[in-house]
C-alpha cells in the first residue's frame, strides 16, 4: 500500500495508461459470415460481401438490410476494436489450356520481337483491358499497344509515326458512331496519303469501361449519365461506388477489369474489333 505522500503508487507509468478501453485495434482479415459492427453508425450485421479492389465490405443486419463500408478502422468484432483487411488470397490455380482471348495457350513461349507495326487506343484503361484479354496473343505475334491520351491527335501521331508496307497501324476508338467527332477524325485519316496503311474502327461505348458486361459486376445495365457530367464519375456515384477523387475512379476501374476473366466477359461489338485490328497488323 503506497504511503499518503505517494498515493498515486510508486510507477504511474507502469501500465499503458493511454490504452483504450477496449483495447487497441488489432488487424483481421474480413470473412464473409464475420458479424461485426461499424462504430461511428453501430451499424451491426454479418459481412456478406468484400471487394478487394474497392476495398469494401457489405454488412447486413438482422432485417436484411445491407450497408457498404469502407475496409480499415472502426469496426467492432465481438466487443473489440479490429481493422478490417482484405481477406488472404487463395493460391493461382494451375496454368490454363486457352488464353483469356480463347487461343490455344503457348506456356514458356518466348515473345517474339516486336513488329514495326503497331496498334493505338485511346487511353491507359484501354490499353489494360486489351492487354488482360489478349496479352499472350499480342507477345506471341510480336504486336505493341500504345495509348494516345485522346483521338484528338491522332494525325499528329500518324505523322510522326510514318505508316508504310511494313509499319501498319490499327486504331481503336471510342464512341465511333456516325456523325460523332471520333468518325470525322477516322474518315480524314483514311481518306490521308498514309490511310490504305492505317485501319481505324471503333465501338459505339462512350468509354471502353461499357464494354465489360455488367452482368459480370453484379447489374443489369451501364447507368445512363448526362453529358454535363463525367462519365466515369457519374457511374460510380449511380452504382454507390466511391467518386470522390481520381484515387477512387482508379480503384473503381481495378474493379471493373476484375470482373474480365476473358472474352466472354466483353461485349461482341469490342471482341470483333479488336480481333480485326490483329489480323491487320500481323498480315503478310
Amino acid at each position: 500500500m503506497p504511503s499518503p505522500s505517494d498515493r498515486y503508487g510508486s510507477d504511474v507509468l507502469s501500465t499503458d495508461w493511454r490504452a483504450p478501453k477496449r483495447g487497441r485495434a488489432q488487424e483481421r482479415p474480413a470473412e464473409v459470415g464475420l458479424v461485426v459492427e461499424e462504430v461511428t453508425t453501430e451499424w451491426c450485421g454479418e459481412i456478406v460481401a468484400i471487394d478487394r479492389d474497392l476495398r469494401t465490405v457489405t454488412l447486413e443486419d438482422r432485417r436484411l438490410k445491407r450497408r457498404t463500408f469502407p475496409l480499415g478502422p472502426g469496426f467492432l468484432l465481438e466487443g473489440a476494436p479490429v481493422v478490417l483487411t482484405p481477406p488472404v488470397q487463395r493460391a493461382a490455380p494451375a496454368k490454363a489450356t486457352r488464353t483469356a482471348s480463347g487461343s490455344v495457350a503457348v506456356h514458356g513461349a518466348k515473345a517474339r520481337v516486336a513488329r514495326q507495326s503497331r496498334i493505338f487506343v485511346e487511353g491507359r484503361h484501354d490499353a489494360e483491358l486489351v492487354e488482360k484479354v489478349w496479352g499472350d496473343d499480342l507477345r506471341i505475334e510480336g504486336v505493341v499497344v500504345e495509348y494516345l491520351g485522346g483521338v484528338d491527335d491522332l494525325a499528329d501521331h500518324l505523322k510522326d509515326f510514318r505508316p508504310g508496307p511494313e509499319r501498319r497501324v490499327g486504331v481503336l476508338v471510342d464512341h465511333l458512331v456516325p456523325g460523332s467527332k471520333e468518325s470525322r477524325i477516322a474518315q480524314g485519316i483514311m481518306r490521308s496519303p498514309v490511310g490504305k496503311h492505317v485501319l481505324v474502327v471503333g465501338h459505339p461505348f462512350i468509354d471502353i469501361w461499357q464494354a465489360v458486361k455488367p452482368e459480370r459486376l453484379g447489374f443489369q445495365r451501364w447507368p445512363d449519365v448526362p453529358r454535363s457530367i463525367d462519365w466515369k464519375k457519374g457511374t460510380c456515384q449511380q452504382l454507390g461506388w466511391p467518386h470522390r477523387d481520381q484515387a477512387d475512379i482508379a480503384r473503381a476501374w481495378k474493379h471493373v477489369l476484375g470482373g474480365v476473366r476473358g472474352f466472354q466477359d466483353l461485349d461482341p461489338a469490342l471482341l470483333g474489333r479488336v480481333e480485326e485490328l490483329i489480323d491487320f497488323v500481323t498480315a503478310p
